[in-house]
């Protein structure tokens, strides 16, 4: 029991991984059916109203009123970054160049967090740390990259603008995780993730109305199953994952449950396999057992 407290940041940051597991494919396969810009904001929506209820239940209390000006200030910023500009740019490469590629392209999400948890929190991360970080990157790697042929070089043909979003998401993604343990503090995580979730449908609701596109949002609730999807993956995602990431970042420094959860690309293999009978190669297998490896170093 002591060891489970003494990393609980570590351990919710595993649980957000298999949560944003499950997300990815949802979103992916609802952006294709209703777009891009309806999933976020739908999902955030959906995600509040999980949020409100749990919050009720748990704290008597259906918005964050207690929250400090402090925390709504930090948080309000962070859910803005992290879902408006981060997850918009992610959700659009969805559609580009697949969930899959777009969480492999998202695992730089580690080091930019890190460098800025150096800008704004100061934190420094130990050499075990660092050799965890370079063992679940290679093992990412090797689970995500393959040869087409023997002999052949390591390739990946992927469009120059999906890579781009991915990589605007990955930006959004860590700078919003830092932000959010500036601004969390000793409050309740999730809580919090409803201030960010506010700002967040506060931001899409400007950008929709700028875009004229609340046609395509209010066809989108229409879709019965794009919004079956969006429902899961909010379930998931803005209640669950978010929520989880920031206890992972409350409880640990934000490198390393940035890390933790980065292992997504490798938890996809599974459901790649038994929903979409995807062959899994030798190097994924291997790629899979590095990258825990470099996750287990974080626990000495």
């Amino acid at each position: 029991m002591d060891f489970f407290n003494n990393h609980l940041g570590e351990f919710a940051a595993l649980l957000t991984a298999l949560f944003w597991t499950v997300t990815s494919f949802s979103f992916e396969s609802a952006s294709h059916k209703i777009g891009s810009v309806a999933v976020n904001i739908l999902r955030l929506v959906i995600g509040l109203a999980f949020l409100s209820v749990f919050t009720f239940i748990k704290r008597g209390l259906i918005l964050p009123l207690d929250a400090s000006y402090e925390n709504w200030i930090w948080l309000s910023l962070s859910g803005l970054v992290g879902f408006v500009f981060g997850d918009l740019f992610l959700f659009k490469s969805y559609t580009m160049i697949g969930s899959r590629f777009s969480m492999l392209i998202m695992t730089l999400v580690p080091p930019i967090t890190a460098l800025f948890s150096f800008i704004i929190l100061g934190e420094r991360l130990t050499l075990f740390h660092y050799l965890g970080m370079t063992l679940t990157f290679s093992g990412i790697a090797m689970a995500i990259f393959s040869r087409n042929g023997k002999g052949e070089k390591l390739s990946l043909k992927l469009a120059p603008k999906g890579i781009l979003y991915a990589f605007g998401g990955a930006v959004g993604q860590a700078l919003g995780l830092v932000l959010s343990k500036f601004g969390l503090k000793d409050y309740d995580p999730f809580a919090a993730t409803q201030i960010r979730i506010i700002a967040g449908i506060l931001g899409y609701t400007v950008l929709v109305t700028l875009l004229l596109r609340w046609g395509n949002v209010v066809s989108a609730t229409r879709n019965k199953e794009g919004m079956m999807l969006t429902s899961l993956g909010a379930f998931f995602g803005p209640f669950l994952g978010v929520s989880f990431s920031l206890i992972a970042v409350k409880y640990t420094e934000a490198g390393i449950a940035s890390t933790i959860m980065a292992l997504v690309p490798v938890f996809i293999i599974i459901p790649a396999v038994v929903l979409f009978k995807q062959k899994v190669t030798l190097p994924e297998m291997l790629g899979a057992f590095v990258s825990v490896a470099g996750v287990a170093l974080f626990f000495l």
